[in-house]
């Protein structure tokens, strides 16, 4: 038990192996570049309050592996660093009430690993950010009573924090019309926050058009305004390659349907068979012409009924040259 000796820093003739160390109400002053209690590996209580050490450095605890509980109550301390904590992998308890921190920065709090129970009464917080909330769910006890809360759109994310953990209710510092408020009875108009709807219920007629025209104005922002265009592109080509691709079947049909219908008509079967009405520069009228069209008996025009219905061959099966050459 050192309290209350005007130390400036711990005395050198403590034995090393204590486990519990009492230098509160003294003033003491913290190494910038080196840890405070070098030479008590120990440790395992440490009570540093009232002492006025206004700020902590990086790894000033660092060789104090085996603390369980450190005492930093009163210190007007305005300042954590990120790494003041460093090395205390095995701390229980830590107490920081009765100081100025104005924010947590969130980084140290993570090698804070069993941290079970902390302290953050009457400082001077006026919010907590979402990151450190976060961290903060690890903690089982975490007292943050006696902060001038300052009950706008910022203290939102504490207001959520504080309902799921069921703890125990704040007070509002400000707005003077919220002093005195629990934050966790306030809704979204109370803190201010202007909650962005889609349809809003109750919109006046220049307020409409204001939204309509700044809506059809003024380019979408983020990640679907740059890539809007992308998908337009994709549209309009994938609707252009189809567009083509009929065409080029109705074509392919369309020619396949004009070569099977290229028909021509078949010769009069009275000229096949030689009629007298017939020209006589088409037929032979000698009387060989008459031995080989007896020899040769041509089809009747029951016979070419009957192959073909309509009355109509397509070139490639009888040419003209080949029937009269017969």
């Amino acid at each position: 038990d050192c309290t209350g000796k005007s130390l400036l820093r711990p005395p050198s003739s403590l034995p090393s192996n204590i486990t519990g160390l009492d230098l509160s109400f003294n003033s003491l002053v913290v190494p910038r570049h080196r840890t405070l209690l070098m030479h008590f590996p120990s440790l395992r209580s440490l009570n540093l309050s009232s002492n006025a050490l206004l700020a902590l450095g990086p790894e000033v605890f660092s060789n104090l592996g085996a603390l369980h509980l450190l005492d930093l109550s009163s210190c007007s301390i305005a300042h954590l660093h990120t790494d003041t904590f460093q090395g205390l992998g095995n701390l229980h308890t830590l107490l920081l009430r009765n100081n100025n921190l104005r924010e947590l920065e969130s980084p140290f709090f993570l090698p804070l690993k069993a941290l079970f129970h902390l302290d953050l009464q009457h400082n001077a917080l006026g919010s907590v950010d979402a990151w450190s909330l976060q961290l903060m769910e690890a903690v089982p006890e975490v007292q943050l009573e006696g902060n001038p809360w300052v009950c706008d759109c910022t203290v939102y994310p504490l207001q959520q924090w504080l309902r799921r953990r069921q703890a125990e209710d704040l007070t509002c510092a400000s707005p003077p019309r919220l002093q005195g408020r629990e934050v966790t009875a306030l809704d979204s108009q109370d803190l201010g926050c202007r909650i962005k709807q889609r349809f809003p219920r109750v919109v006046s007629t220049a307020q409409q058009t204001t939204v309509t025209h700044s809506n059809t104005t003024t380019p979408p922002t983020g990640k679907g305004g740059r890539s809007w265009p992308y998908l337009v592109g994709f549209l309009v080509a994938a609707i252009g390659i189809s567009i083509l691709i009929a065409l080029a079947a109705k074509c392919k049909l369309f020619h396949k349907n004009l070569a099977s219908y290229r028909h021509r008509p078949l010769p009069d079967t009275n000229s096949i068979g030689g009629s007298p009405m017939e020209d006589g520069s088409s037929w032979d009228r000698g009387s060989s012409g008459r031995g080989a069209s007896k020899s040769h008996p041509m089809p009747g025009a029951a016979d070419l009924q009957a192959e073909d219905d309509d009355g109509f061959i397509e070139d490639n099966y009888i040419q003209p040259s080949e029937q009269l050459a017969e």
